[in-house]
């Protein structure tokens, strides 16, 4: 048995109804010693200082995350389980079986965990936080110059194409955002908050899961159809992109009131021939024209409604080394409000607000007949992508929302 195996099986023993707090106590014993990854929950509450209010840096998926120094002066981000989240409880599952396989630069890196008396995860501390935290304040997004910004875009690209390709198991994210991106001390990116990924077997083409992630970055096809593959996080990927060039947030996006959301915007910019504008102005002296123009059109193909013309992460890789006029011309974006031909059936869209990463709002959704009958059909990726089933592809039934808080205009989703 592997130590990876190891870890999860043990971990995952506490959540059992059956488990008593001797047999906790003597699953700990025995991971304590076949693992180095087990922290005493009292050397936690020492490291955060019992918790203290002020070392706290956000909020997670499943409760908050605070900062910590152990005696040896590392210093660490727990995570710590929120006692009247079920979902949390999954999440906290999730996470741990995930990133205790996945060991990347440009992912964040699990140091250990507790599961008694609490549910804790331990992580290395990253001191720059979050890149919503700089990029969307005016008093900081000065820090984040051209070259750190492209340096976030191909370090984010590097991460994303080893969840999906060089994993032991493919990997699909789901929530891939700002506020899920941590810099380090270096301004190294790392991708953060696991809780909703997938992990899929090399022998298994499809799940059922529930449509999860948050409003302004989920793909089309994974909302209204719940198709999910690694397109769905490419398409995340690429609204990252844009919202590092232009400065702006995709969903609340206001620059053009002729637009609904800054991919249409960029969109309608760059078909006028002005791609380059939408680079934030306070860039421009730091910024490489062609660098820019490159990210430009990587954010756009990643975008793209139809899923199928979006690259894979290993196509985006290379496409950053590339000339602009090399790359193909990009399609008309998917996003909320967005029209398209291939939208044949009538439906609602139902979202949710919560907490996730910090700043960001989690959602989930579910499609409805004309009827108003909630349905989902497996639906099995098209001949032209079968290249990659095998890597993170899957369907989803029908789904119910525990974090419903406010709900989006039907009206402004995927007609015609």
């Amino acid at each position: 048995m592997t130590k990876s195996k190891n870890f999860f099986q043990n971990i995952i023993k506490p959540f059992s109804s059956s488990s008593t707090k001797e047999s906790q106590k003597e699953d700990l014993s025995k991971l304590a010693a076949q693992d180095q990854k087990v922290f005493t929950f009292q050397t936690l509450v020492s490291a955060t200082k019992n918790f203290h209010p002020d070392k706290k840096l956000g909020q997670g998926g499943f409760g908050p995350v605070f900062k910590g120094k152990l005696n040896d002066g590392v210093e660490i981000a727990v995570k710590k389980l929120s006692h009247t989240s079920n979902q949390g409880k999954k999440e906290f599952v999730n996470e741990a079986k995930l990133l205790a396989r996945v060991q990347h630069r440009n992912v964040v890196s699990l140091l250990g965990y507790c599961v008694s008396p609490e549910k804790l995860l331990v992580y290395e501390y990253v001191p720059n936080e979050s890149l919503d935290k700089l990029l969307f304040k005016s008093t900081t997004r000065d820090v984040l110059d051209w070259k750190r910004r492209y340096d976030i875009i191909s370090g984010v690209a590097r991460g994303l194409l080893y969840l999906h390709e060089d994993a032991h198991d493919c990997i699909i994210h789901r929530d891939i955002k700002a506020s899920n991106i941590l810099l380090d001390e270096k301004w190294v990116p790392k991708i953060a908050d696991f809780g909703m990924a997938k992990l899929y077997p090399e022998d298994q083409t499809h799940v059922n899961t529930r449509v999860a992630g948050t409003n302004g970055y989920m793909a089309p096809e994974y909302v209204m159809k719940g198709n999910l593959s690694v397109k769905a996080d490419v398409y995340s990927f690429g609204v990252v992109v844009l919202e590092l060039i232009s400065g702006q947030k995709n969903f609340t996006f206001n620059l053009d009131l002729d637009c609904i959301n800054l991919l249409d915007w960029a969109y309608k910019m760059y078909k006028k021939g002005k791609g380059l504008e939408i680079l934030e102005a306070r860039l421009a002296s730091s910024a490489d024209p062609d660098q820019v123009a490159t990210c430009i059109k990587i954010g756009l193909l990643c975008t793209q409604y139809d899923h199928h013309l979006r690259p894979t992460m290993s196509r985006v890789v290379l496409m950053l080394s590339r000339k602009p006029s090399t790359l193909d011309e990009p399609t008309q974006p998917g996003y909320l409000g967005s029209r398209h031909r291939r939208s044949r059936e009538p439906g609602t869209f139902s979202s949710s607000e919560g907490t996730s990463g910090g700043s960001n709002s989690t959602a989930t959704a579910s499609t409805t007949t004309a009827t108003g009958t909630a349905t989902s059909s497996a639906r099995a990726i098209s001949s032209s992508d079968h290249r990659h089933r095998h890597r993170g592809s899957t369907s989803t039934g029908p789904v119910s929302d525990p974090y419903g808080k406010r709900p989006v205009d039907n009206n402004r989703f995927f007609t015609r």
